[in-house]
């Protein structure tokens, strides 16, 4: 006779919330606060600071934003017209990154505080060392003006949020650590003998890339960047901190399903993708993250921030350049979607385990041009839960 047991996610997630929780309340390196603190109580301050926290749109609020978007996409682009911001687009992009180089965005200081899980615990407890001495010198924080550049084209906010750390992370790969580590041992790649491996996808010039690798060297951990522009690709590894020894760049599509990662399944401890998944067809969104969540070992985690409806980039778009439902082309022909909660079905079907899925609402200040926007963004924290069932005898 023969039993099956299998892994319970309710058990499972049960106890990776425990032992989050007693992490929590006995460290201080957490805010108070998710997604940050500052909180406008007075309309008189608002030209005080950039960005404010945790915004609660009025039903004007949300019914202007509602007939915007519809009023900009009630003229869509032909269906014959369409096909070419798909097929071609990693030429939009390409010709982005020979025009912007690596000008156009700034490192993302803000990584670590909003994604802790990026590194394993060495390299963890230096990032944040890293963090404070970077406060005392007056390195503006998540949100502030050094992020201007960024929102112009495609917004990356540095926030803050109580995740899962690397405890979390243990406690979901647990015994399957074992078996994928043989499994990545009967082969050779980059990164082979790492414990501790990243992708990050879409990668860009590096921007996520070089803060991660000068923070993971001198551990045991290798970091993985892809993107489908060869320029992007070639900026990254042209650049003077790109170190072949814990990090591999590498020109890849993940859309297109026939092509082969430098690394076997199963054998990513993190997957970051930070504005990526919007510049993807709806329709291949799916497809795309079934495949990357195969990468991702047992109680792998897959961390994800993009754009959320009824964004101020959403909304400022013209007549004629929609696509179709809240997916739009931008000037340079380079694509965007924004998206609602509806997230969850993507990353559930791939899956994956939700252990946040926010809606960050802000309330971005040009303080010269006292002008003020309504931002959105979606951010979602999952790891990945694979049932092992065990046949054994009684």
């Amino acid at each position: 006779m023969h039993k099956l047991q299998c892994i319970s996610v309710a058990t499972l997630a049960a106890k990776v919330f425990s032992r989050l929780s007693t992490r929590l309340k006995s460290s201080g390196g957490r805010p108070s606060a998710p997604l940050g603190s500052r909180i406008l109580t007075n309309p008189d301050d608002i030209f005080k600071h950039n960005m404010w926290d945790h915004v609660q749109w009025t039903e004007e609020d949300k019914e202007n934003a509602r007939k915007k978007a519809q009023e900009n996409s009630c003229v869509q682009i032909p269906l014959r017209e369409q096909g070419k911001f798909d097929t071609e687009a990693h030429q939009y992009w390409d010709k982005f990154y020979e025009m912007h180089r690596d000008k156009f965005f700034k490192d993302r200081k803000w990584l670590f505080l909003e994604f802790p899980e990026l590194l394993p615990l060495d390299a963890n407890s230096r990032a944040t060392t890293r963090r404070q001495g970077d406060r005392q010198v007056g390195i503006p924080s998540p949100g502030g003006s050094n992020m201007d550049s960024e929102t112009s084209h495609h917004q990356h906010s540095g926030t803050t949020h109580c995740r899962p750390n690397a405890d979390c992370q243990t406690a979901c790969q647990g015994a399957s650590q074992e078996k994928n580590e043989d499994a990545t041992q009967t082969s050779t790649f980059p990164g082979q003998h790492a414990s501790f491996r990243i992708l990050e996808v879409g990668c860009g010039v590096g921007n996520s890339v070089f803060p991660i690798v000068n923070s993971i060297k001198e551990t045991d951990a290798f970091l993985y960047c892809c993107d489908f522009s060869p320029r992007a690709i070639q900026l990254v590894k042209d650049h003077p901190d790109y170190d072949d020894s814990v990090c591999h760049a590498f020109v890849h599509d993940i859309c297109e399903e026939m092509a082969s990662f430098p690394f076997p399944p199963q054998s990513l401890d993190v997957i970051l993708a930070v504005f990526v998944l919007s510049s993807i067809h709806p329709e291949r969104m799916q497809r795309a993250v079934n495949r990357l969540s195969t990468c991702l070992k047992h109680g792998g985690i897959f961390l994800f921030r993009d754009y959320g409806r009824y964004d101020f980039s959403q909304l400022r778009f013209k007549k004629g350049r929609c696509l179709s439902e809240n997916f739009y082309t931008r000037g340079d022909g380079t694509c965007v979607y924004f998206f609602t909660k509806e997230v969850h079905e993507i990353f559930s079907s791939a899956g994956l385990e939700e252990l946040q899925n926010l809606e960050d609402r802000r309330l971005q200040v040009n303080r010269g041009k006292k002008v003020v926007m309504h931002r959105v963004w979606m951010q979602n924290n999952l790891f990945l839960i694979i049932f092992d069932i065990v046949s054994t005898n009684s």
